[in-house]
């Protein structure tokens, strides 16, 4: 998707895609990535995402990207948070550095984002990054991940709707093109669930939520 139409959908207040709570699918699971307390997860595609602050309350330091700014400004005040903010200079563009309590949440371009910046990463919490993306990125964001984090497991939460149903956002994804966007060896699946009609966009008739573990690279 081009930068416009994330910032639209936020201006407009078409975020169907952030939920007010904690994804129930992270409690369930988060345990099986063995991760101690004061470990750094990396949030791609962050959002105002809940969450995030389910994971600092588990001890953890949270490192996250975002392309629109009024999204992580709405999740700071959300913490009663003021956070300092810097420049960074990257390859393409400048990215803004957003730091309080025991979040670093970067406002820019994901691509743009690269190994230094990130820090020693020990896990990902992919819920709505993958699923955003078309086609023809997920090949370049799976690569990225691997380059940027290479030693990081992940906790990946996909939806997979009947074809022709929605044209996406969010994209319907299925163990299959995980397994060949990460490679089989690496993916677990951990579990699978139909959710309500209203978790997912309209039109669709059945949704289905499917949640893996990544290993690192």
């Amino acid at each position: 998707m081009e930068p416009d139409f994330w910032r639209q959908r936020w201006r407009e207040g078409r975020i169907g895609f952030h939920r007010a709570d904690v994804l129930p699918s992270l409690v369930r699971h988060w345990s099986t990535l063995g991760l101690p307390a004061g470990s750094t997860v990396f949030v791609p595609l962050c959002g105002k995402s809940r969450d995030m602050a389910w994971l600092a309350a588990q001890g953890h330091r949270v490192v996250g990207i975002e392309l629109v700014g009024d999204a992580l400004h709405a999740f700071f005040a959300d913490e009663g948070l003021t956070p300092g903010s810097d420049r960074i200079e990257a390859a393409s563009s400048t990215l803004i550095r957003h730091r309080a309590g025991a979040y670093t949440l970067y406002e820019g371009d994901l691509f743009d984002l690269d190994a230094a910046m990130l820090g020693n990463v020990a896990a990902i919490y992919d819920r709505a990054a993958l699923i955003a993306l078309p086609a023809d990125l997920r090949r370049r964001y799976a690569t990225h991940l691997d380059c940027i984090a290479p030693m990081a497991s992940q906790l990946l939460v996909c939806l997979e709707y009947p074809d022709g149903e929605h044209q996406g956002p969010p994209f319907s994804i299925d163990a299959e093109a995980v397994a060949a966007l990460y490679g089989a060896a690496r993916v677990e699946a951990l579990s699978r669930q139909t959710l309500p009609k209203d978790d997912g966009p309209a039109g669709v008739s059945v949704l289905t939520e499917a949640v893996y573990r990544i290993g690192p690279r």
